[in-house]
C-alpha cells in the first residue's frame, strides 16, 4: 500500500477531519511523508478541509 493510500485509509477510519499531526499518529509514518501524501491527495482533490489544517476524505 502507498503512502497516499495509507494516509487515505487513515483519513477514513478517524471518522472526523483530522491534521497531519493526527495521520501521524495513527499511520506511524513519518511527518514529511504524511505532508507528501496529503499534497497529492489536495492535488487530486480526493481531500478536503472543511475548517483550516484538518482534512477528511470528500464525499
Amino acid at each position: 500500500m502507498s503512502d497516499v493510500d495509507t494516509v487515505l485509509e487513515a483519513m477514513r477510519k478517524a471518522g472526523e477531519p483530522v491534521n497531519a499531526g493526527k495521520v501521524v499518529e495513527l499511520t506511524g509514518l513519518d511527518r514529511k511523508l504524511v505532508d507528501k501524501a496529503m499534497n497529492e491527495l489536495k492535488k487530486t482533490e480526493q481531500i478536503e478541509s472543511p475548517k483550516r489544517c484538518y482534512w477528511q476524505p470528500k464525499g
